[in-house]
């Protein structure tokens, strides 16, 4: 029989971009905020290094609980949208309140404000994200339209990423803020306004059907709260069971992680190599790095990769992206050259092919393999299985935050010091160009044997229509 479409209009799509536009936008400036920690506040590398770590690997170990808790919740709203909307409003005050933080408090005192709020800020955003990230892959059961439906979102997200490295000029200009600590105390207000704002989109324009009468759900008590974590470790080990899956979980580990890893390196680079530890002479240029990468993703790469997955599939086009990616990445070796600035922005078009094509397709691939899953277990999944994604993609992160200031202190970076010690940067720069190197390729590797192809979609849809 043939397989039924579920188109999904444009303005549901945008809706959900909103969405995504609040969950990038978050990390997106929490990223240059933290720079401050070590600029601004004296933080010594490696105490940013576990606050990048602990908050997130916290948010990691809740996702899987909130996937099971959305999975199971009976309500007239449906299983998403509540917590959406409970979730927005945490992580929009906690973000707030999170940078109120003063020079003249000591470190120690501001090392434990922050962690506590930050622990706070990350489990709104599980509260969020674990629904939020299930509510796109139930949008469609289409092959190609759920790929279109991570486009949107994905092209929407991404302005975060083209905003958010302006915070650099803001944060450095003396005519804006007296000190970069003063100004992140303030952009905090507007940014974790306006994304709470963002996040409530979802929850209050998209479409769900009351659960009220479901009775396949697991009972969401205290008294079962044992049962529950059992169901939830086995959700978890079957999950994993699933080979096309778990490529995919390991894949985007390997591809964002050796990403975020280095990420940050960027403003160093260009501050310390580039302009002598200069940060006012660097300019806009570390806003550029991110701008103008953010602006190909948005305008180049996912149309192209959009384009690419429906002549030659999912799985090729990812190949192929990874591919381009590491072109950036050796291109940055040469072309971070002191005095010529401008040359870095040749590497940027083909770096952004990574980042850029990852989500977009990911995405799209975890909800076919959430009906591989129904086919074998005649369970429907959506929040376990995004919770058990975004759980590798935030451990990932967390890891790599701890490996951020690990790689700082490794190759000997001093805060505050505009002269490095021999060494410093140089390593810095290896890092930046070689780690995410090795990290894609092996990504491309893992990904070789993925095979759940369009056809083999398809017949698994049309086995789940024929069965229901």
């Amino acid at each position: 029989m043939s397989t039924p479409t579920k188109q999904v209009p444009f303005g549901q799509k945008v809706a959900f971009g909103m969405g995504m536009l609040a969950n990038q936008m978050f990390p997106a400036a929490l990223g240059i905020f933290m720079v401050v920690l070590v600029e601004g506040l004296g933080f010594p590398p490696f105490l940013w290094g576990i606050l990048m770590f602990l908050p997130r690997l916290f948010d990691a170990i809740t996702d899987p609980l909130m996937g099971f808790i959305s999975d199971n919740t009976r309500s007239k709203y449906g299983r998403r949208r509540q917590y959406v909307f409970i979730g927005a409003i945490i992580m929009g005050l906690s973000y707030f309140f999170m940078w109120q933080l003063y020079a003249e408090n000591s470190v120690d005192y501001n090392f434990w404000y922050f962690l506590g709020w930050s622990i706070i800020f990350y489990l709104g955003l599980t509260i969020f994200s674990v629904p939020y990230v299930a509510m796109g892959y139930e949008m469609s059961n289409d092959f190609h339209e759920r790929t279109n439906i991570m486009a949107v979102a994905q092209w929407i997200g991404q302005w975060a990423w083209v905003i958010a490295p302006w915070f650099w000029v803001i944060l450095y200009d003396p005519a804006w803020f007296e000190t970069s600590a003063a100004g992140v105390r303030e952009l905090s207000i507007w940014v974790g306004g306006a994304c709470m704002l963002m996040a409530m989109v979802p929850a209050l324009f998209l479409k769900s059907e009351s659960t009220e009468n479901e009775t396949s759900y697991e009972p969401l008590t205290l008294s079962n709260l044992s049962s529950s974590f059992s169901e939830i470790f086995d959700g978890f080990r079957e999950a994993t069971k699933n080979v096309p899956f778990r490529r995919l979980c390991v894949a985007t580990f390997l591809v964002f992680n050796s990403f975020n890893t280095i990420a940050s390196f960027s403003f160093f680079i260009i501050v310390y190599y580039l302009f002598s530890g200069d940060a006012g002479a660097a300019g806009i240029w570390p806003t550029l790095h991110g701008c103008l990468g953010a602006l190909g993703t948005t305008f180049i790469v996912i149309p192209i990769v959009t384009a690419m997955s429906k002549r030659i599939g999912k799985k090729r086009t990812f190949l192929i992206s990874q591919a381009i990616s590491i072109i950036g990445y050796i291109l940055f070796w040469f072309l971070f050259v002191p005095g010529k600035p401008y040359l870095f922005l040749f590497a940027l078009p083909f770096f952004s092919f990574g980042i850029g094509g990852l989500f977009t397709l990911m995405m799209s691939m975890t909800a076919d393999v959430i009906d591989l899953d129904e086919l074998n277990t005649g369970k429907r999944r959506e929040g376990i299985f995004g919770a058990i994604y975004w759980w590798m993609v935030k451990f990932g992160t967390a890891f790599a935050g701890l490996l951020s200031g690990s790689i700082m202190a490794y190759v000997g970076f001093t805060q505050g010091v505009a002269e490095q010690p021999e060494g410093a940067l140089t390593g810095l720069r290896m890092f930046y160009s070689f780690l995410p190197i090795a990290g894609t390729l092996l990504a491309i590797w893992v990904m070789w044997g993925y095979d759940l192809s369009e056809d083999r979609a398809n017949e698994i849809r049309a086995q789940l229509e024929a069965r229901k």
